[in-house]
């Protein structure tokens, strides 16, 4: 049956990103689109051709291959297909077959350009290269929902003065807030306690219905932090309760925005560097999940907010290696702590534990034994008391495996490589991870050059690698939407640790290894990786701005549930999600899953 101009618009209007558009411009459109039939079996493009334009499926299946000719998605009505391509050279990067008798809505090239540049909603849609743009960090950009304290601490109007006091002195804050229901009635203050109650002599059994003041002055949580100080200071006030739509939802006070303004990663570890003990260290590294959500709501991007967050790791190991020395005495031989995993990697987020190992100079002694002993455990006790727990397989310097002279673990990394076994590929995987965090850095240099390089050249060892790299894939359902844990404790979420950035950094680890790379930073790695080669600029590009997309969504998702006063994890629900931003990630998962493809049919060079 044709498609009437009237049901095409319709049609149009339930699709995203067509339903952003208005009526003129939605019906200037319409008639752009051509409406190819294809039945069972019919290619719509190949891999490497010319592309005509967007797809659209109206009704009926398309399939859609990489270029190792594995599925990567079985898309249905609504669905869009084909935008990678365009938005690059306009080279097809997939091949398309409709599986079933199908209707499409081709969008001409030059129309789908046109559309792009005139609809900046659309073209944030389909073009999914991340911007560069600089990220904004002052109190006239920081919106009041990214500081506020919330829940805030309420009472009802019939407490007593004594009862609000106590509460105050409980939850440690200067005021509470007053409520009926989820409505805001009044406020009260340390400063009211003072000079309305002690001043005037009143019984602490005043309900606090009495001193309260009533109906104050209260912001959005849309307001900017510059809102807040203008309204302090010019009502002379410390307390800014936020109401969004007649609820209370936080308060702000001056600490807020002193605590703001004063927060960075360089003042955290100016305060660790002077910390007398592991105590000491733990109330700054205790601050880390603000600072992460500060950087994420200023913007920054996601390699930005990982590195500053590692270095705070760095400088407690230093300081702990530091204090450790000044307990036990200066080394016996020269020592150099590394730090592996996600620290190595200068990745870590709100949820890291430890992974690290020791390497001392092989003119170690036995008696040496106790000190490096004494001095693992110290530190690797440190950074637990500090929130980097102890790593659950144990991969720490406290270990008397992963504490050794340079020579065991030189014949550590021969013996991995000679014979890879699945235990060998973890823990080499693992240790091409490292990082030297303090001490005698050169006991490592010439180690790293000869591992990689003997790594590389083993053939056998690298194809090992490759399979156990495979082994963490994206979460991708063939049928359009993205598939989530289906059982357990986190039912029905995604793992955006073990099947979104894994998968990649698993990647980036094999173009360093095949290419002898020495960055360790999985960004850096795909960057080098493009520079030399070892991946073309195309797949590198791709590549580069999927993983971007799920780091960056991994962070958002933490920093979401740190403003909820939740402990972060990396397990989202789709449903949290936009349809948008669903469909953006779902691409990105794609992204991965066909590198991953092209590596595992020997393709790793390719894009």
């Amino acid at each position: 049956m044709p498609l009437s101009p009237d049901g095409l618009i319709q049609f149009l209007k339930t699709v995203h990103p067509y339903d952003s558009l208005n009526a003129a411009r939605l019906t200037a459109l319409a008639p752009k689109f051509e409406v190819i039939h294809a039945a069972a079996g019919d290619k719509i493009y190949a891999l490497g051709a010319q592309m005509e334009g967007l797809y659209l499926v109206h009704h009926g299946e398309v399939e859609v291959f990489d270029e190792n000719g594995m599925a990567v998605s079985i898309l249905g009505p609504r669905n869009s297909f084909g935008e990678r391509g365009l938005t690059r050279d306009g080279i097809a990067v997939t091949t398309a077959r409709a599986s079933a008798k199908s209707a499409l809505l081709l969008l001409p090239r030059a129309d789908f350009d046109a559309l792009m540049q005139a609809e900046p909603k659309v073209a944030r849609f389909f073009d999914r290269r991340r911007s560069d743009g600089p990220a904004q960090n002052s109190l006239a950009t920081r919106r009041v929902a990214d500081f506020m304290a919330s829940p805030p601490v309420t009472c009802s109007s019939g407490l007593t003065c004594q009862g609000a006091a106590q509460l105050m002195r409980d939850h440690h804050i200067s005021s509470v807030c007053i409520t009926s229901g989820d409505a805001l009635e009044g406020i009260l203050t340390n400063r009211d306690l003072t000079e309305k109650v002690l001043a005037k002599g009143l019984p602490i059994s005043t309900p606090v219905s009495q001193i309260m003041t009533r109906d104050p002055l209260t912001l959005p949580s849309s307001a900017i932090a510059s809102d807040v100080l203008h309204a302090m200071m010019e009502h002379r006030i410390g307390h800014v309760p936020v109401v969004d739509a007649g609820r209370l939802a936080g308060i702000v006070t001056q600490t807020d925005l002193t605590r703001l303004q004063a927060m960075s990663s360089a003042e955290m570890i100016a305060e660790i560097a002077r910390a007398p003990d592991a105590s000491a260290m733990a109330r700054v590294t205790a601050r880390i999940p603000a600072l992460l959500l500060q950087l994420v709501a200023a913007g920054n991007r996601h390699e930005v907010v990982t590195r500053l967050i590692t270095d705070i790791a760095d400088a407690a190991t230093r300081r702990l290696l530091a204090l450790a020395e000044e307990r036990l005495g200066p080394p016996p031989v020269p020592y150099l702590w590394l730090a592996c995993g996600s620290q190595g990697r200068q990745e870590q987020t709100g949820v890291s534990d430890q992974d690290n190992c020791l390497m001392i100079a092989d003119e170690m002694q036995e008696r040496d034994a106790a000190y490096f002993e004494a001095l693992s455990r110290f530190v690797c006790d440190g950074l637990n008391t500090c929130g980097y727990v102890y790593c659950p397989g144990d991969m720490m310097a406290s270990n008397p495996r992963w504490r050794q002279p340079v020579g065991i673990w030189r014949q550590y990394f021969e013996g991995w490589i000679k014979t890879p076994d699945p235990m060998a590929q973890m823990l080499a995987s693992v240790m091409f991870d490292l990082r030297p965090i303090g001490g005698t850095a050169s006991l490592f240099t010439g180690l790293q050059d000869e591992v990689l390089k003997a790594a590389s050249a083993n053939s056998i060892f690298v194809a090992h690698m490759i399979s156990n790299s495979l082994k963490h894939t994206p979460p991708l359902g063939l049928l359009r939407g993205i598939a989530t844990i289906r059982s357990g404790e986190h039912r029905n979420t995604l793992d955006l640790k073990h099947n979104g950035v894994v998968p990649v950094v698993d990647l980036g680890r094999i173009y360093a290894l095949q290419a002898q790379l020495t960055p360790v930073n999985t960004r850096a790695r795909l960057e080098a990786a493009a520079e030399t080669s070892a991946l073309s600029p195309s797949g590198a590009r791709d590549l580069m701005d999927a993983y971007d997309l799920i780091a960056e969504t991994r962070l958002k998702h933490q920093a979401g549930q740190i403003r909820k006063g939740e402990a972060p994890d990396n397990f989202l629900a789709p449903s949290d999600l936009s349809d948008f931003e669903r469909s953006h990630l779902r691409d990105a998962f794609v992204v991965v899953k066909t590198m991953q493809s092209a590596l595992g049919h020997g393709k790793g060079m390719m894009g």
